[in-house]
C-alpha cells in the first residue's frame, strides 16, 4: 500500500513537473542561437527603430568575430561571450562612408560597446549593459539572412 501511494505521488509530481516546464520547453525551441543567426535593430534606448533593409544588422561567428551593418557602413569586431549570457563586444572597425543618419549609426556601434549580457526570448535579443536595457535585436527569417557581410 505505501508503495501504491508512493509510486502515485512521485507519478503526480513528475506530471506536474512536465506540464509546469511546457512552456519551457516551447520557447527554447523558439530561441535562436546568437551565432550563426542575423540580427536586426529594433530598439535602441526604448527608442522604437525602423531600419532600412539591411540596416543595422548584426551576425555573430563561430571564429569570435562579428559582422554587420550600422546605417551605410559595414563592421567587423570581436566577441566573448559566456554560458551565463555575459556577452563583450569590442574593437569594432568599419568603413568610412558619410551616412545620411550618421548620428543613428554612431549610437549603434556604442551601443554594442557597452553590452554586458543579453536575454533571449523566442527571436529577440535583448542587450543589456550592467542589467539595463540598451537595445532589442529580432532574428532575421533564414531568407534574409545577408551574405553581403565580410567573414
Amino acid at each position: 500500500m505505501k508503495r501504491t501511494i508512493l509510486f502515485s505521488l512521485t507519478l503526480l509530481i513528475v506530471a506536474l513537473f512536465t506540464i509546469g516546464c511546457c512552456d519551457c520547453r516551447k520557447r527554447s525551441k523558439l530561441e535562436k542561437p546568437l551565432v550563426g543567426t542575423t540580427w536586426q535593430l529594433v530598439q535602441i534606448m526604448a527608442h522604437d527603430v525602423t531600419p532600412d533593409g539591411d540596416s543595422y544588422t548584426l551576425l555573430f561567428r563561430s571564429n569570435g568575430t562579428a559582422t554587420g551593418k550600422g546605417d551605410c557602413n559595414v563592421f567587423t569586431a570581436t566577441y566573448r561571450m559566456t554560458s551565463s549570457r555575459e556577452l563583450s563586444i569590442s574593437d569594432i572597425g568599419s568603413t568610412r562612408r558619410l551616412c545620411p543618419n550618421q548620428e543613428a549609426e554612431n549610437a549603434f556601434f556604442d551601443l554594442l560597446e557597452t553590452v554586458t549580457h543579453y536575454e533571449m526570448d523566442a527571436d529577440i535579443m535583448l542587450l543589456l549593459s550592467n542589467g539595463t536595457l540598451v537595445g532589442m535585436m529580432k532574428a532575421l527569417p533564414a531568407e534574409q539572412e545577408l551574405d553581403y557581410l565580410p567573414l
